[in-house]
């Protein structure tokens, strides 16, 4: 897809509305008056869906009366304005049709994109991309680093005459990210470890224990501690990141069509120049459609420095 209508697709899922005051209804309760006239909680929906998310994690009461004393200065501010007679002219009108198209673009994005994107939709393709994953081998395993061959061989007889694993990665362990919890790596799959490394724990079986293994880190002496076959991530999981990506599609073919349907002319001779050569500069990437499925695939957990 064009940059243009990328651009367009995020626009609408990240642009805010403008706070614009909405009518009271016998139902939409009052929460306060500024001369006479109502803010309702209707307001504060409005004003919440536009600087709501700049509150961060404020408790719900704190966040309620911060909106209300955000809507009270904005009536003040927009009362002043019209006294002194700025409500009049083409500035002003101007900028009132940019935020009622801004308002209109916003009802047609909760209204019409949103609507056609489900969770039953995000679900149904979760399952076809797990269908598609092919199995994984993970692997769990602990290990000790020294600097020389020979610290690694003695370490390795003290295991033979029943050291404790853990115990000893503790106490003799290079890696600081893994030797106080007994020299843990947690589970890996194949690519996350240095080649000798990983070469070594898949060849082993469960409860081994390996020979002195060297690597650019130093000797590893290395025990497996359990394998399996990697799971894929729960639906709940990477659900709001499925339905990002099919909000991101579903708007982005949106803008495409709309854009087919219209008579665009760009009069500006540098903003029509400057277009044309990006679409030519993009024709030979065949204007592929951006943002593809989401796949319901994990980053592998951080490693330490000694295993990456």
């Amino acid at each position: 897809m064009r940059v243009s209508h990328v651009a367009l697709a995020l626009a609408l899922i990240g642009a805010l509305p403008a706070v614009l005051p909405a009518p009271a209804t016998a139902e939409d309760k009052v929460v306060a008056t500024i001369n006479g006239k109502p803010i309702t909680d209707a307001d504060l929906a409005v004003a919440d869906s536009e600087i709501g998310g700049d509150m961060g994690s404020m408790p719900a009461d704190q966040k309620r009366m911060s909106l209300v004393e955000f809507l009270i200065d904005n009536q003040l501010f927009a009362e002043a304005a019209e006294e002194s007679k700025l409500d009049q002219g083409p500035a002003f009108e101007s900028r009132l049709a940019y935020l009622k198209r801004r308002a209109l673009r916003e009802l047609y994005f909760d209204k019409i994109i949103k609507g056609a994107v489900s969770d039953a939709d995000a679900r149904k393709l979760y399952d076809e991309q797990v269908q598609k994953l092919k199995p994984e081998e993970e692997a769990q395993a602990s290990h000790i680093l020294v600097a020389t061959e020979a610290e690694a061989k003695d370490l390795r007889e003290k295991l033979k005459n029943g050291g404790d694993f853990a115990a000893l990665a503790k106490e003799h362990s290079k890696d600081p990210g893994s030797k106080d919890t007994g020299g843990d790596l947690g589970f890996f799959t194949r690519g996350q470890m240095v080649p000798q490394f990983e070469e070594a724990v898949f060849s082993m079986n469960k409860g081994d224990v390996s020979d002195p293994v060297q690597t650019q880190f130093g000797w590893h002496l290395i025990k497996l501690v359990d394998k399996r076959t990697k799971a894929p991530p729960a639906f709940e999981v990477v659900k709001d990141r499925i339905l990002q990506s099919m909000l991101l599609q579903k708007a982005s073919t949106t803008a495409v069509d709309l854009r087919s349907k219209a008579k665009i002319e760009y009069v500006d001779a540098d903003i029509k120049k400057a277009v044309e050569e990006r679409m030519k500069a993009m024709q030979p990437q065949g204007g592929a459609p951006a943002g593809g499925e989401a796949k319901p695939e994990e980053k592998p957990a951080g490693k330490t420095e000694e295993t990456k």
